[in-house]
C-alpha cells in the first residue's frame, strides 16, 4: 500500500485519519493490551463519515434525533474512543485515552454504553452490534410514524467486520433488515480478510455481497481507503429504499509492520514499530500529542452539527405539548400515570371472578389493558404469537407499508429479536417485549445477558415454562432456564401463581428502567390463588404470605408459579392432620432479596421446616431460601426436577417426577420426624 500516495492526495483528510490511527497505538501502547488493527484499518471510512454525513452534536451527545452510530466489533473500541475525544465529546477526555483500559477508566476494553454518552450499545460479543442496529433502525421507524419527519428523522450506522458477518446472529439481524425494508441502516463492513487465526479463508468462504443482495440490501463495494469513494457510497446509501452494505476493502493495521496480518489484530505494542508506523503517517508528535490544528478541525466536525440540533428543537416545540410530554416520558422509561390505577383495576376483576388461566392467557389479558395505554410499547414474536398470546388487537402488524405497527412477526430467530429489542430500548423512546418459549432462551441468551449488563429494560416473554407444557416432550421442556435467568446479575426472573401476580410483573417489568424482566409462564391452566383483593403490588416485594398457618406453624411452603397452588393444596392436607403450614408465593427472587432483612424474617422466619416446589431444578437460588441465608437456620427439602422430562400428559408427567401435593406432604413429615 503507498501511503505517501494516500497521503498527497488527500492531506486534510488524512492528518485527521492519522490522528485516529496514532492515539490507537498510543493508548494501546500504553495499556499493553487492545486491538490496533481495525481502528486503523478503518480510520479513513470513519472520518469521512463524521466529517460529511453523520449527523450528532459532541455538546449534546444524547440528542433523540441524532444519528446512532454503532461499533459492531467492539474490539477496535479506539476507534470510537478516538471520535468521541477527538469531536469533543465531554466524557471521553484525553486522560480517559491515556487510562484506556485501566480501573475506573470509561474507555473499557469493549465499549460500555453505560460508562459514557456517545457509546450507543455495549459491543464486544460479536454479531451483536449489526443486530442491536436492526433495532435501533426499527425504533427510528416506529417513530418517525408517530411523530412525524420533523421530529424524527436519522439514520443508524454500523462497522462491523468479518467477525461480526460470521456470528449466525447476523444472518438474522439481515434477514429482518432486508425483509422490513430498513432503508435507514447503513452497515459499513470492514473488508480486511483478517481474523485472529489467520485469513478469512481457513474459516469461511462465503460471498458477503451475494448474500446481503439475497437478504434484500443495496450493497456498494469501495476502496476504504480512499474517501471521495467512502464519500460517494454514503451519499448513494442515503438515497436507497433498501438498507445498504457498503464492502469497505481495507487494510488492517495499515502502514505498520504487521498490516495483512492476523498480528495486526491484536496489540501493536513493539516501539519501533510504533514508531515507523507514525513516520510512514508523517505523525511526528509525542505519544497522544495531536497538534492543535488537526484537534481544531476535529472539533469544528463535533459541533457543526449543533446548528441541526438547534433547528430540531424549534421543531420538536411546535407540535403539541401533549406530544411533548408522551415523546419525553417515553424516552425518560417513565410509566404513563394511568398504568397502576389500570393494573389495580384489572387485578380486583379477576380476584372477583377467578379465572382458571394459563398465565400466558392472563399475559395477554393484561397486554389488553396495558398497550393502549403504554403506547410506546412494541411486542413480538418469534413464529410464536399464537403461543406466546403477546399480540394484542390495537398494535397492528409493523411492515414496510405500516411503520405504526407495533407488533413485529420476528421468524424463527430469537437470538435477533432478543438483540433488535435491545436496540430498540437502547434506541430511546420505545418499551420491547418478546416472546418465545422458556427452553428457547438457550438462542437468545447473549442478547439477554446484554441486556443487563446494559441496564435496558427490555421484556422476555418466556412461555411454556415448565414440564407442565407436555406433550411436546424434554426438548421444550425447560428445567435448567430458571436458574440461568436467575444466576443472571440485574435481572428480574417473574414466575407468577396466577392471573394476578402476573399483572404484577407486568407493572414491574413496564415500570423498570435499568433492569431487564423475564415472565416464566405457563401453558397449563392455573386457578386464581389470589382470592382478595389488595391494592399493593405484593409480586414488587419479591415474595410475601399467600396464606398463614392455621395452628402452630411448624412448615413453610415456598412456592412459584404453577406449583403454588399445589402448596395450597399440600397445606389443606398438612393442615387437616394438625400442622400448621405457611404458604410463601416467590414470584421474584430477586425483588425479594432486595427488601429489607426484617420482611424477609418476617416472611421466612426461623423455626418451622421449609420446602420449595418448583418444575425446575433446585439450582435456580433455592438455597438461600430453604436453608435460610446463613445456610443453617432451618431443616428443609426441595420438590422439583432433578432430570429432564418426558413426552406425556401434564398431570402423568407431575405424577411421574413427584411434584405433586401428596409428595410435598411426605417431605414435610419426613423433616419433621
Amino acid at each position: 500500500m503507498d501511503l505517501t500516495a494516500l497521503r498527497t492526495a488527500n492531506p486534510e483528510h488524512w492528518t485527521k485519519a492519522a490522528a485516529i490511527r496514532a492515539l490507537t497505538l498510543d493508548a494501546i501502547h500504553a495499556a499493553n493490551s487492545g486491538h490496533s488493527g481495525m481502528p486503523m484499518g478503518m480510520a479513513d471510512v470513519a472520518t469521512v463519515l463524521y466529517e460529511k454525513h453523520l449527523k450528532f452534536d459532541a455538546s449534546a451527545p444524547n440528542w433523540p434525533d441524532r444519528d446512532r452510530f454503532i461499533l459492531s466489533a467492539g474490539h477496535g473500541s479506539m476507534l470510537l474512543y478516538s471520535l468521541l475525544y477527538l469531536t469533543g465529546n465531554p466524557d471521553i477526555t484525553l486522560e480517559q485515552i491515556k487510562n484506556f483500559r485501566q480501573m475506573g477508566a470509561l474507555t473499557a476494553g469493549h465499549p460500555e454504553n453505560f460508562l459514557a454518552s456517545g457509546i450507543e450499545t455495549t459491543t464486544g460479543p460479536l454479531g451483536q452490534g449489526i443486530s442491536n442496529a436492526v433495532g435501533f433502525a426499527m425504533a427510528e421507524e416506529v417513530q418517525r410514524a408517530r411523530y412525524g419527519k420533523k421530529v424524527v428523522d436519522h439514520y443508524t450506522y454500523v462497522i462491523a467486520g468479518d467477525g461480526c458477518l460470521m456470528e449466525g446472529v447476523s444472518q438474522e439481524a439481515i434477514g429482518l433488515a432486508g425483509r422490513h425494508e430498513l432503508s435507514k441502516l447503513i452497515v459499513l463492513w470492514d473488508n480486511n480478510n483478517i481474523t485472529i487465526d489467520g485469513t478469512v479463508d481457513i474459516a469461511d468462504r462465503t460471498d458477503q455481497v451475494a448474500r446481503f443482495k439475497a437478504s434484500g440490501w443495496q450493497v456498494i463495494e469501495i476502496d476504504g481507503h480512499n474517501p471521495a469513494e467512502i464519500d460517494a457510497a454514503l451519499t448513494k446509501a442515503k438515497s436507497s429504499n433498501k438498507p445498504t452494505m457498503i464492502a469497505c476493502k481495507t487494510h488492517i493495521a495499515l502502514g505498520h509492520a504487521a498490516q495483512d496480518t492476523s498480528k495486526g489484530h491484536g496489540a501493536l505494542t513493539d516501539p519501533d514499530q510504533l514508531k515507523a508506523a507514525k513516520d510512514a503517517y508523517g505523525w511526528d508528535h509525542g505519544a497522544f500529542e495531536v497538534p492543535a490544528d488537526v484537534l481544531d478541525a476535529w472539533r469544528a466536525i463535533g459541533s457543526r452539527g449543533s446548528a441541526d440540533r438547534v433547528e430540531w428543537e424549534e421543531r420538536f416545540a411546535q407540535i403539541s405539548e401533549r406530544k411533548q410530554g408522551e415523546f419525553r416520558r417515553a424516552y425518560a422509561f417513565e410509566a404513563p400515570k394511568k398504568l397502576s390505577g389500570a393494573i389495580r383495576a384489572l387485578k380486583k376483576q379477576v380476584s372477583e371472578e377467578q379465572p382458571k388461566w394459563a398465565t400466558r392467557k392472563s399475559s395477554e389479558e393484561v397486554l389488553k389493558v396495558v398497550n393502549p395505554i403504554v403506547t410506546e410499547t412494541v411486542g413480538g414474536s418469534a413464529d410464536l404469537t399464537g403461543s406466546n398470546n403477546t399480540k394484542t388487537d390495537d398494535m397492528g402488524i409493523f411492515l414496510p407499508e405500516n411503520r405504526k405497527g407495533r407488533y413485529i412477526h420476528w421468524g424463527i430467530r430469537e437470538h435477533g429479536m432478543a438483540a433488535a429489542m435491545n436496540g430498540m430500548a437502547l434506541h430511546g423512546g420505545i418499551r420491547p417485549y418478546g416472546g418465545t418459549f422458556m427452553c428457547f432462551t438457550d438462542y437468545a441468551r447473549p442478547a439477554m445477558r446484554l441486556a443487563a449488563l446494559m441496564k435496558i429494560p427490555t421484556v422476555f416473554v418466556m412461555t411454556h415454562d415448565s414440564i407442565g407444557l407436555g406433550e411436546d416432550g424434554p426438548t421444550h421442556q425447560p428445567v435448567e432456564h430458571l436458574a440461568i435467568s436467575r444466576a443472571t446479575p440485574n435481572t428480574y426472573v417473574f414466575r407468577p401463581a396466577d392471573t394476578v401476580e402476573t399483572a404484577e410483573a407486568w407493572e414491574i417489568a413496564l415500570s423498570a428502567k435499568e433492569t431487564p424482566s423475564v415472565l416464566s409462564l405457563t401453558r397449563q391452566g392455573l386457578p386464581t390463588v389470589r382470592t382478595q383483593h389488595k391494592t399493593k403490588n405484593l409480586t414488587a416485594q419479591g415474595a410475601y404470605v399467600l396464606a398463614e398457618a392455621e395452628g402452630k406453624r411448624q412448615a413453610i411452603l415456598i412456592a412459584t408459579g404453577s406449583e403454588v397452588a399445589i402448596a395450597m393444596e399440600a397445606k389443606a392436607k398438612l393442615e387437616a392432620e394438625g400442622i400448621g403450614t405457611r404458604v410463601v408465593s416467590m414470584p421474584c427472587m430477586e425483588l425479594f432479596a432486595q427488601q429489607d432483612e426484617a420482611y424477609r424474617k418476617r416472611v421466612l422466619p426461623a423455626g418451622a421446616v421449609r420446602v420449595g416446589i418448583e418444575a425446575a431444578v433446585r439450582d435456580g437460588g433455592w438455597d438461600r431460601w430453604l436453608l435460610g441465608e446463613r445456610g443453617r437456620e432451618a431443616k428443609a427439602g426441595f420438590v422439583g426436577m432433578s432430570s429432564f422430562g418426558a413426552s406425556a400428559p401434564a398431570d402423568e408427567l407431575y405424577e411421574k417426577f413427584g411434584i405433586t401435593a401428596e409428595a410435598t406432604v411426605a417431605k414435610v413429615k419426613d423433616l419433621l420426624g
